[in-house]
């Protein structure tokens, strides 16, 4: 059996690394395999170490190309099983989220250990935990409180939970010989060790003391501990310079000592051997494990906390006492009470030693190497699935809440803070465009009464934006005064698809009516158009409208036209590596494919499909070729001989994706394109570089975007509305039986019959 562990380790100055270096021996003494198993070590930014042997690899905390490296190390090992050690703050990304890229790459069976289990986690913190205990076979805690909380806050079923308490190193020292040694021999001894920092509340220990003096003058507090690296980072050593401010006001400083330092294991024994009572004063309840604690149990010493979780827990049955906190009074009739009855200290660390014993660090590694043998045992392979079949029931009911909230009377708001509309940004043309479209097809796949009511709305918006020329102007304020005279070519574009596809598929004539009117007052524009993803945009447009009208043959010219100008632009651009419209991949870049394949259907033209699908090929080659949809990311986007930009991908991308390859289907029967529809989906709902949710389950929106940490929680109208057509596509799949998915543009029913150029025009 070979384990391969993730985690901070020694000599890192890390609670985890001292946890995963002594896990580590403990396993490797257990199973044999000290020459087999590895380690992968989390380095945080700027620290280099020099580690032992068993360190295979190293992971650079805020590098993602390094998670992605440490699994494939761990893939190629043949190691059985990987053990992860989690707590959000040492892995990089929003709240760690680069952990899951790691996770989902990995072909072995995944054990997690979770350090932290927060009972009011925020939303990414939440997601993170969830997603992890969905690829680990066991995930292991060391307290029933975690246990609670994993079952009742983040829906982990019991079965998939193992408590194993924390292990305590097997070192022993004479009491008496440590005692001399440290030259305590005439003391009574109080002592708390560990990263220092304000949530440890040592404050209220010194603040219990003068009681305590005086009626035992012999006594001396110790604090054992550095502060911890990221108090330092961000306040320096304030919290210190208070407790040594307080330190003199009492007049303790003969009976407070500061050691600051980070102890190494033999030495912190050292004092917990030589100590009567260890003090752990947490300010919070919310701490689920205390290695601090497991280590004072382990020696025997007594101990006297504050109820946090771990404490409640561990000190029941007499191991220890508790008093509330912040309550320094209470805890000086504790600490008076125990050193005026020795007996009944005496008594308290024979219970904690008798606890104790069976926590060290070898019964531990038993447990943990029995728990590994079991996941092996019944770990099950999944074939990799040969068809194009989805799993329906992972997909979220359609919501439309989240429009709606971004919605009113004038239209849909361009953007919003997390989930709540900011009406600073006022309204923009392309997304009261895209809500035109998501409401026509909300309501023509799923007869949503919600979406109806506001498809007027939407489409007043673009009718009042458009000048007599045939323009539109794009930005509204919220006062409802438009701040440009005329928009982008792009929001023109995305203007008349959405208008196209109002022509074909209005629910009511007085609609269909004013979006005609807007057309074809249009459509002079068309030819004047520059900017190619405005030509794609608008030949969709017109291919909605004449698959509804196609005896239109001033139109269908008309969208020949427009064709022959994006051919001409991949004929110029086209190399033999690179199969594109222009010399960069930019954004929006599925849209130019299908525009290119739905001229080539409208027109029966041979030389459009094959552009199409050949620039599609291309596509497909640098953003699937992971397993999974990789957008090429806005921060520099994709120059031609350059490198391809990861992050700040956009929805609106993976929503051209998903319906290219919907086009590609329809028109093939070829099930790789159906496939490829499902997988460029699953972008939203966590299918991407950093295995991360887009859409928010909470508000029903979809963040604004996977940027280099994590997402953007932000979820304006652009985002959520790409979210919903591509769902409504996603959806449309489902719809026939058959091999081949009827176009979404079928010839259905139309409003008015066929209109020529020249009647357009006159």
């Amino acid at each position: 059996m070979k384990i391969a562990l993730i985690g901070t380790y020694t000599p890192r100055q890390c609670g985890i690394g001292s946890f995963s270096k002594n896990l580590f021996d403990s396993l490797s003494s257990d199973t044999g395999n000290t020459a087999q198993n590895f380690v992968v070590a989390i380095n945080d930014p700027g620290g280099e170490y020099n580690y032992p042997a068993e360190v295979k690899h190293i992971i650079r905390q805020d590098d993602h190309d390094t998670y992605l490296k440490a699994a494939d190390v761990i893939n190629q090992s043949g190691a059985d099983l990987c053990l992860i050690q989690h707590e959000y703050g040492i892995f990089g990304g929003q709240n760690g989220v680069y952990i899951l890229a790691l996770l989902h790459s990995l072909e072995i069976p995944v054990v997690a250990t979770f350090h932290t289990v927060l009972k009011k986690p925020s939303y990414n913190e939440l997601y993170i935990l969830k997603e992890i205990t969905k690829i680990a076979q066991r995930v292991v805690v060391m307290a029933d409180k975690a246990v609670e909380l994993l079952q009742t806050i983040y829906e982990i079923p019991a079965s998939k939970i193992v408590v194993i308490p924390h292990g305590v190193p097997d070192i022993q020292y004479d009491r008496r010989a440590v005692r001399q040694e440290l030259k305590l021999t005439d003391r009574k001894v109080l002592l708390t060790f560990g990263f220092i920092g304000r949530n440890k509340g040592i404050e209220t220990a010194i603040t219990a003391l003068p009681a305590v003096v005086h009626q035992h003058p012999d006594v001396r507090y110790i604090v054992l501990g550095k502060t911890h690296p990221n108090v330092i980072k961000h306040a320096g050593e304030e919290y210190r310079l208070f407790l040594h401010r307080l330190v003199k006001k009492l007049q303790l400083e003969e009976h407070v000592v500061f050691l600051n330092q980070y102890a190494s294991q033999h030495e912190l024994f050292k004092y917990l051997t030589a100590s009567d009572i260890y003090i752990t004063p947490y300010l919070n309840e919310a701490q689920i494990t205390s290695g601090t604690l497991s280590y004072a149990l382990g020696v025997g010493s007594a101990v006297v906390s504050t109820p946090y979780w771990h404490a409640a827990e561990l000190l029941a049955d007499g191991r220890g006492a508790l008093f509330d906190f912040n309550d320094s009074q209470q805890l000086a009739a504790v600490l008076i009470d125990l050193f005026s009855h020795p007996e009944k200290l005496a008594a308290m660390r024979s219970r904690a030693l008798e606890f104790g014993e069976l926590i060290t660090w070898p019964k531990i590694g038993e447990l943990y190497s029995d728990l590994f043998r079991q996941v092996i045992q019944h770990a099950l392979i999944h074939p990799i699935r040969k068809d194009p079949a989805f799993d329906r029931s992972i997909l979220p009911p359609l919501r439309l809440d989240h429009v709606v909230r971004l919605t009113d009377s004038t239209g849909i708001f361009q953007h919003a803070t997390y989930g709540i509309p900011n009406y600073h940004e006022g309204y923009c043309l392309d997304d009261n465009a895209r809500a035109l479209l998501m409401a026509l097809m909300a309501y023509r796949r799923a007869k949503d009464e919600t979406a109806l009511r506001y498809i007027p709305t939407y489409l007043a918006y673009i009718h009042y934006a458009q000048n007599d020329d045939g323009t539109f102007r794009n930005f509204m304020g919220f006062n409802r005064n438009f701040l440009d005279k005329v928009g982008s070519e792009d929001a023109f574009g995305r203007a008349i698809w959405a208008i196209g596809y109002a022509m074909a598929h209005a629910p009511k004539d007085a609609y269909f009516q004013v979006a005609r009117k807007v057309f074809f007052k249009a459509v002079p524009q068309f030819e004047r158009l520059q900017s190619i993803r405005s030509i794609a945009n608008t030949i969709l447009g017109l291919y909605h409208y004449l698959k509804s009208h196609p005896t239109d043959d001033g139109m269908m010219e008309l969208t020949h036209r427009l064709a022959l100008r994006l051919h001409r632009e991949y004929t110029i651009h086209r190399r033999d590596n690179w199969h594109w419209y222009e010399s960069l991949l930019a954004y929006d870049n599925a849209l130019l494919p299908l525009s290119m394949m739905r001229a080539g259907e409208l027109l029966n033209d041979d030389t459009f499909r094959q552009v199409g699908f050949e620039s599609m090929a291309f596509l497909e080659t640098h953003t699937m070729h992971k397993g999974y949809l990789s957008l090429v990311g806005n921060e520099a986007w994709f120059k031609q001989d350059g490198t391809c930009s990861r992050f700040d991908q956009q929805p609106v991308d993976a929503m051209a994706t998903v319906l290219l390859f919907l086009q590609a289907y329809n028109n093939t029967g070829d099930p790789h394109y159906l496939r490829s529809v499902y997988t460029a989906f699953m972008w939203f709902l966590g299918e991407n570089d950093l295995r991360i949710s887009l859409y928010d389950f909470e508000t029903g929106g979809c963040c604004d975007g996977l940027e280099k940490d994590g997402v953007n929680r932000n979820q304006g109208a652009e985002s959520t509305l790409a979210y919903l057509i591509s769902y409504l596509a996603v959806q449309q799949t489902f719809e026939k039986p058959t091999n081949r998915i009827l176009s979404q543009e079928t010839n259905e029913d139309s409003h008015i019959s066929s209109h020529s150029l020249a009647d357009a025009a006159s």
